[in-house]
Parts: C-alpha cells; sequence; structure tokens
C-alpha cells in the first residue's frame, strides 16, 4: 500500500464533502449526485491527523453522541487497518437502532502529480456520445453530470472510462469501469491517469477511492503514484 500522503486536513474535509449531501445541521441527506442516492446511516474517514465523521439526519442525537465518543477513540494509525479500531462497537450501537443492512471499507487515495498515459483517452460530451452506446449504454444519463469524463476507443467503441462521480470546486471523485472483455491490459491506468489530469486542470484535487477486496484497483492506484489519504467506512 502507497505510503499516507501529508494531506492538508482541511482538503480531506472538503472531499468528504464532496461525497455527501447535507442539511444545516451537518446531517447527511443523500449522496452528492446528479440522482441523489441514499447516504449511509454512518460514515468515517480515518486518516493521519485523526477521524472525519458524519452521521445520516435520521440518526437519533444520543447515538450521534455515543458513535463521537467512540470515533475519539480511534487510534492514529495512519489509515493502515482495514477495520476501524471501534468497529465492533460501531456496529453493535447501529444495529440497536435499526438493522445493519451494509458494511463497506476501502482506501481513498488522492492524485498529487500528473503522469502521462500511454494511450491518451478521449474526451467523451454530449457531441460524442454514441462512443458508449455499444458497451456503456449505462452511463450515457450521467455524460452530462459527470464531467470531465474520459474514454479509451477501440474500433469505434469506448472499452475502458473514468468520470467525476462526485463534484465540488474543490474536489472531484473518481468512477472508474473497464468492460469485461478489454479487463487486465492496462486501461484502467490510462483512462485514470488523462481524468486525474483534468480534474487537476479545472483546479480541482483529484481523489480515488475502492474496496479493500478490489485488489487490481488497489494496484492501479499504486502505479499511477497515488498516495493513501485515508480509509472510508460506512454503514448503512
Amino acid at each position: 500500500m502507497p505510503a499516507c500522503s501529508e494531506t492538508p486536513p482541511e482538503l480531506l474535509i472538503k472531499r468528504v464533502d464532496a461525497l455527501y449531501r447535507t442539511d444545516i445541521n451537518g446531517r447527511l441527506v443523500c449522496t452528492n449526485e446528479w440522482d441523489r442516492r441514499p447516504a449511509p446511516r454512518f460514515y468515517l474517514m480515518r486518516t493521519a491527523d485523526g477521524p472525519i465523521s458524519r452521521f445520516r439526519a435520521d440518526v437519533p442525537d444520543d447515538l450521534v453522541c455515543r458513535l463521537e465518543e467512540l470515533c475519539r477513540r480511534e487510534s492514529l494509525d495512519r489509515g493502515s487497518g482495514m477495520r476501524p479500531s471501534q468497529c465492533d462497537q460501531y456496529l453493535q450501537l447501529l444495529a440497536g437502532q435499526a438493522p445493519v443492512e451494509k458494511v463497506w471499507s476501502g482506501p481513498a487515495y488522492v492524485s498529487l502529480q500528473d503522469v502521462v498515459p500511454s494511450r491518451v483517452p478521449a474526451i467523451i460530451d454530449d457531441t460524442n456520445t454514441e462512443l458508449l452506446s455499444r458497451q456503456f449504454a449505462h452511463w450515457l444519463p450521467d455524460v452530462a453530470h459527470r464531467q470531465p469524463f474520459v474514454a479509451l476507443i477501440e474500433d469505434g467503441s469506448a472499452v475502458s472510462i473514468c468520470a467525476s462521480v462526485r463534484i465540488t470546486e474543490a474536489v472531484h471523485c473518481a468512477g472508474v469501469e473497464t468492460h469485461v472483455n478489454h479487463r487486465r491490459r492496462g486501461y484502467a491506468l490510462d483512462v485514470v491517469a488523462g481524468w486525474a489530469a483534468a480534474v487537476r486542470g479545472r483546479g480541482a484535487a483529484p481523489f480515488y477511492s475502492t474496496a479493500w477486496d478490489n485488489i487490481a484497483s488497489q494496484g492501479v492506484a499504486s502505479r499511477l503514484g497515488f498516495l493513501l489519504a485515508g480509509v472510508d467506512f460506512l454503514v448503512t
């Protein structure tokens, strides 16, 4: 795993703000996406400077207080562990409110410098969406909302794509997909590198996150020199 970056704490907070929309009390309402997907009940990002936590609007105040107390006990392990040190306690408290439906965790990386892709991806916008229609038709509604959007093209069709799936002025978060028939060819390296450069060109910081069990995705981050900014943990 790459070494943890000395990412400024304020940028990490901006990254969390890019992930979710919140109400006036700072409680999670939905994901920061055009289609407003459900937010988790509890979100935690472990960083070298300490944990950043958020809670959904319907989590009772007394439960929030108890969870926040546990968060303050998280060890400053620079995000090296797959599970938070207080994981069992978080789940026990949340299960007391409602059944736990999903637990997810994975590393979050930041791209600090451009990497020149070996194959330059094409920019996808409303003028050339037909490049997605054969193998990525499910992404067509996203093109207008998830810019920059780049793709590697073979035989007139996209085979691998990367787009900004959560966006603020300061931070963009990547969404990546390579068609099943074109994997293990290094295509993800090129689309992610091209996307990150495009994001930096807009004056924003590119962040890339994945799940612990997605070893291939972690390999992309490592080979591109992305640095570990922290570890996400969320409970629905």
